[in-house]
């Protein structure tokens, strides 16, 4: 799969300040673990990938970075990782499947990534549940219905939203994504938004759009 906005959206809103240990879950080929590497050079990140294939590009991805003493890729389940480990993570962030139902992809990748078919939503909340420290934060990235349905069944597993930034396509446009930043003590919720578009032209970037993401595209500079 390719590098794609989500990606780069979430790890750049990611709140990485004060964090030490860090776990991207489905890390596809790392986008997300470089990207908070690149942010906070004191944090380390273990991320778990199911498919081999990725897996092996995630691998190879880390170890080929500047941040390669920083990251560490498992070829693992996150269902399996949660009941072996014993690492608690003050910052757990994923851009998980959100499809709960209709039909997958032709394409096994592309369904494995977009549907829960490995991963359902309460066995990712299960497995955040038990690896998240007591005052750590867990990260999403979902479409705005699939997010809703998130934050009500989160809070059957004691995570309750913090922050919630709404993202648009372009200001006239309906709500596209969700970024969401949860924790297990139930708080005020912080609400922001943010427009990526100003017109049709996909490179007419908002300046809060630029402005979160310049450190990360080469055409920003």
């Amino acid at each position: 799969m390719k590098v794609n906005t989500d990606g780069v959206l979430l790890g750049a809103w990611s709140s990485v300040a004060h964090k030490y240990r860090a776990l991207d879950i489905g890390t596809g080929t790392g986008i997300i673990a470089l990207i908070l590497s690149q942010r906070n050079h004191e944090l380390k990140t273990d991320a778990v990938e199911i498919d081999k294939d990725t897996f092996e590009q995630a691998a190879v991805n880390a170890s080929s970075s500047r941040f390669a003493d920083r990251i560490q890729v498992f070829h693992q389940s996150i269902q399996a990782f949660a009941k072996s480990s014993v690492q608690l993570y003050d910052l757990i962030i994923s851009n998980p499947p959100y499809f709960n139902s209709g039909t997958p992809s032709a394409n096994l990748q592309k369904a494995k990534v977009r549907h829960t078919m490995h991963l359902s939503h309460s066995e990712l909340l299960e497995s955040v549940t038990t690896l998240l420290s007591p005052q750590g934060h867990f990260e999403v990235i979902l479409p705005h219905y699939e997010g809703i349905q998130f934050i009500q069944s989160a809070s059957k597993y004691r995570l309750y939203p913090i922050h919630i930034t709404e993202v648009y396509p372009k200001s006239e446009k309906r709500i596209e994504r969700l970024l969401i930043r949860m924790g297990k003590t139930p708080v005020s919720v912080e609400k922001s938004q943010l427009v990526i578009h100003l017109s049709d032209n996909p490179k007419d970037y908002s300046k809060e759009f630029i402005e979160l993401t310049k450190e990360l595209y080469l055409f920003m500079k």
